[in-house]
């Protein structure tokens, strides 16, 4: 078997193994029955558990595929550009980057992120990848590449053959493909959802354009799937895990690579941990650590998941090795067993759209004008609520006594999330925050990249238990760029993305604290001398 699972330290109640063998969930879930997570969530699920059939029917894209790859290098067609958010990016990133082939994600509206992608224009391709069709993410870098390749002297047919696209059967995204001429339209299988598509066209037709061994990953998974059905499978004991962990109160999973030989799987599995359990007022909070003993793996209320490797001490923590394309699939697997276990639906997310209809009403209405509460060297700070009423910002140490404030009003059993809206490549220093807080507060910190969490862990911060206080990161921009055909540039954009993130949690009631960096480096270095 592919995949296996060890555990150590956790003590699954006897009830959870019972609940289980009772219910038939090994037998049920690969049967398709969507009446595992009750009456209210049959009619989604029953839409939405194509993905147990992928390693078998995505064999039908390989020969597209690799045609397509060859039609592509033989024109000198050698850089793929991934234009697309949450599960559309998350694993053709985890592929190519595993298997050391270069592919180019842009699943930002920073500008300065967006203009490094409209680079090297001569040998490049673009997919564009939207499950829905209309993510306003994605269709703004679409428009931006059409524009960056007419200005570089391409005619329409020559444009329309740059592009890629990845979606859903009659989506809006489809018909624009159809309207532009793209070189291949893939339509994926409407019954698997996004963030359980990394073995659909969703996952491969990016990853294998880059150069990737998609088949190899099938295989990999259906040597899993043929044991899916037994009632001692990895990925049923892994569910086991992360449900039955929960019930003993430790809603919260620590994600860290063990020697798997994969690069960035804890991205991929934070996203489809949090969006699948985080609503309802519940949920499993993934936390992705750098390594075994970075801060935060061993909380009174983690799980600690060791990716590749065998179970860590000195708390409960439990152990998945196994190839990528297994992986994949006993995660996906394992989720919806725990969605079982907690009483939830994993297959929708009904706190997604919120921040997109905020974003989509400030950009129509005007971004609210915000003044800071201080200015203190290259960080401007904006207050939430009443968090900084009995601050003292005159001091020069005021940025520390702000963040010494939020981390104070991390509720019992609460999360701290890090929401930074800035250039992942360029501004890659920010996420140091995460284990710098962790190491100063009792609780677990989470580390996002805005808007792509959205898409993620940002179901969690809305759906699932309201105990978590929130920092966000924005910054001053170098230049904005344009969205073609739109009043607004993707500064504007991602500025109307924060603040409508901000408005949906201050409506909760939640602890947020916003810092402006004027000066991105300088601001980021000042963060962290401040917390150290």
């Amino acid at each position: 078997m592919t995949l296996r699972f060890s555990c150590a330290g956790l003590d699954v109640p006897q009830a959870v193994r019972t609940q289980l063998a009772d219910d038939d969930v090994a037998g049920r879930l690969v049967r398709k029955d969507p009446t595992l997570w009750g009456p209210e969530a049959e009619g989604e699920a029953s839409v939405r558990l194509g993905w147990l059939d992928l390693p078998a029917t995505s064999r039908e894209l390989l020969p597209r595929v690799t045609a397509l790859r060859a039609e592509l290098q033989a024109e000198g067609l050698d850089r793929v550009v991934l234009c697309g958010m949450g599960g559309s990016s998350l694993a053709p990133e985890v592929i190519c980057r595993t298997a050391g082939v270069p592919l180019v994600v842009l699943d930002s509206t920073d500008p300065g992120q967006v203009a490094a992608a409209l680079t090297d224009l001569a040998r490049t391709v673009v997919v564009v990848s939207s499950k829905s069709g209309d993510t306003v993410e994605t269709d703004s870098h679409r428009r931006a590449f059409v524009d960056a390749f007419a200005a570089a002297g391409l005619d329409e047919q020559q444009i329309g053959a740059r592009f890629v696209v990845v979606t859903d059967p009659g989506s809006p995204l489809a018909e624009t493909a159809a309207a532009m001429g793209a070189r291949a339209v893939f339509l994926a299988d409407p019954t698997v959802g996004g963030r359980y598509s990394a073995l659909s066209a969703f996952g491969l037709v990016p990853a294998a354009l880059a150069g990737a061994d998609a088949g190899a990953l099938l295989e990999e998974a259906a040597e899993l799937a043929e044991h899916l059905t037994e009632p001692d499978n990895p990925a049923l004991e892994l569910g086991v895990a992360l449900g039955g962990g929960f019930r003993t109160g430790r809603d919260k999973v620590a994600l860290v690579d063990g020697g798997s030989g994969t690069t960035g799987f804890g991205d991929w599995a934070e996203h489809l941990i949090a969006e699948s359990t985080g609503k309802q007022g519940r949920g499993l909070l993934p936390v992705v650590l750098d390594a075994p003993d970075a801060p935060g793996a061993t909380d009174p209320d983690t799980l600690l998941a060791v990716v590749g490797g065998d179970p860590l001490g000195p708390g409960p923590s439990i152990g998945v090795t196994g190839p990528l394309g297994a992986q994949f699939l006993g995660w996906e697997y394992a989720t919806a067993v725990a969605g079982h276990l907690l009483g939830i639906n994993p297959f929708d997310q009904p706190n997604v759209t919120e921040s997109k209809e905020n974003t989509r009403r400030l950009l129509e209405g005007g971004l609210p004008d915000e003044k800071p509460v201080a200015t203190i060297g290259a960080v401007e700070l904006f207050d939430s609520g009443d968090l900084l009423d009995q601050v003292d910002l005159s001091q020069l140490d005021g940025v520390r006594l702000a963040l010494d404030a939020l981390m104070a009003a991390v509720p019992p059993r609460g999360y701290l999330a890090v929401m930074a809206y800035l250039d992942r490549a360029r501004d890659a220093r920010a996420a140091e925050l995460r284990g710098v807080l962790a190491a100063r507060t009792g609780h677990a910190v989470t580390f996002g990249w805005g808007p792509r969490f959205l898409h993620s862990t940002g179901q969690y911060h809305k759906g699932g238990p309201q105990t978590g206080a929130f920092l966000q990161l924005t910054g001053e921009l170098d230049a904005d760029l344009p969205v073609p055909d739109r009043p607004y540039g993707f500064g504007a954009l991602q500025a109307a993305q924060a603040a409508g993130d901000r408005q949906a949690l201050a409506d909760r009631g939640r602890p947020l604290l916003h810092l402006h960096l004027t000066d991105r480096v300088a601001g980021v270095g000042q963060l962290l001398d401040a917390l150290r």
